[in-house]
């Protein structure tokens, strides 16, 4: 998907999609099953990958308006898509002209299995959001498939106006400047990943392999992003922000024994860097190792500096609670809950996590009581 989202070309998904869809189709009309070939690329384009924008807008709280959403995600997520439906249909298109209908039937719940698959490492690469969002969005996806189902009758008449080329001639002619607005967030990430590729060509440029890092690490693909921070370091040993986030995957892997060192590092050149959440990190590795008395040291650091942020409130109220001071522990859970619900709309994607386990964590006390 990360290859897809770099090389990748609407016009030849849309081709493939298509490609795949006809033979689709001659297969089911063999089969005595009714079918327009350009109908999967049609419901992909206007219901499927809109009804997941909107899904990411409500569940992961992407950042901007849903129409600033829409323009920057919708070409990179249709792309994605539409190569994951071909790669799940493809073998079914082979499989029809060979199979009867019962066996085709599952090959085709098989093949939608897949397709799920395959949209679940869509959608955590597009938004770079946790796993169990992106599970949560995908599992939700079928729902404007059902809407789709309902109105299919208004929709079909709709969708077939769509695909009439008198139609798409003049929607293109007074609409090309808004459709090709749609495509500039796949364009914009291409040319922006072409700069990088090229400035890291340089040997001196650490800066360039730090943002290549930042890139994989966003899309979760860990093994590259360390490798490119790594290279940041090694061209220039003062480029902190480099540490720091190996720091952060360490931690996230569990290697807190390297956590430790890269924020150590960290800690020495800068003490207050990327406004002061390297303390954050490091009170989080200490939760981790169960050190809560070098947690709470950090943590209250921080605090002094950052009151109302819902992540290290939280990593705060587990230091209490592992001291076993539950009283103030469950306070700083509050506090926590209260500034995940004041904070501002483009940072709630964010802090909406650290809520939840935060209340989580106050029905376990109050359980424990």
């Amino acid at each position: 998907m990360s290859a897809i989202l770099d090389q990748g070309s609407l016009l030849f998904a849309s081709l493939a999609v298509l490609a795949v869809s006809l033979p689709l189709e001659l297969a089911l009309k063999y089969a005595g099953l009714s079918f327009s070939f350009y109908t999967p690329l049609l419901v992909l384009a206007v219901v499927y990958v809109p009804g997941i924008l909107l899904l990411g807008k409500l569940l992961a709280g992407l950042g901007g308006g849903f129409a600033t959403a829409f323009e920057r995600d919708y070409s990179p997520l249709l792309i994605c898509t539409a190569m994951a439906w071909t790669a799940a249909n493809l073998p079914l298109a082979l499989a029809g002209w060979i199979f009867p209908p019962p066996v085709l039937a599952v090959l085709a719940a098989l093949a939608y299995v897949y397709f799920v698959v395959l949209m679940f490492f869509a959608v955590r690469t597009v938004f770079g959001i946790e796993n169990g969002t992106a599970a949560t969005m995908v599992c939700l996806s079928w729902i404007p498939l059902v809407a789709a189902v309902i109105f299919w009758g208004p929709l079909r008449f709709l969708l077939g106006w769509v695909a009439s080329p008198f139609f798409l001639f003049y929607a293109y002619y007074y609409l090309s400047g808004e459709l090709g607005n749609l495509g500039a967030g796949l364009r914009s990430r291409q040319n922006f990943r072409r700069m990088l590729e090229a400035a890291a060509i340089n040997p001196h440029d650490g800066e360039a392999q730090y943002q290549l890092g930042l890139i994989y690490q966003q899309r979760r693909q860990y093994t590259e992003a360390i490798q490119r921070f790594k290279n940041a370091v090694a061209i220039d040993p003062n480029e902190t922000g480099a540490y720091f986030q190996l720091g952060r995957i360490a931690r996230e892997q569990g290697r807190l024994k390297d956590a430790l060192g890269y924020f150590q590092t960290v800690l020495d050149q800068d003490e207050k860097h990327n406004q002061s959440e390297i303390l954050r990190e490091l009170g989080a590795v200490y939760i981790a190792a169960r050190q809560y008395q070098d947690a709470l040291n950090e943590l209250a650091r921080y605090a002094d500096r950052w009151p109302y942020d819902p992540e290290g409130l939280f990593y705060y109220g587990q230091a209490l609670e592992g001291l076993g001071r539950v009283a103030e522990a469950r306070a700083m859970y509050e506090r926590a809950i209260e500034a995940a619900r004041a904070a501002p709309r483009y940072r709630r994607q964010f802090t909406a996590r650290f809520s939840r386990l935060a209340q989580k964590q106050i029905r376990k006390l109050d359980g424990a009581r």
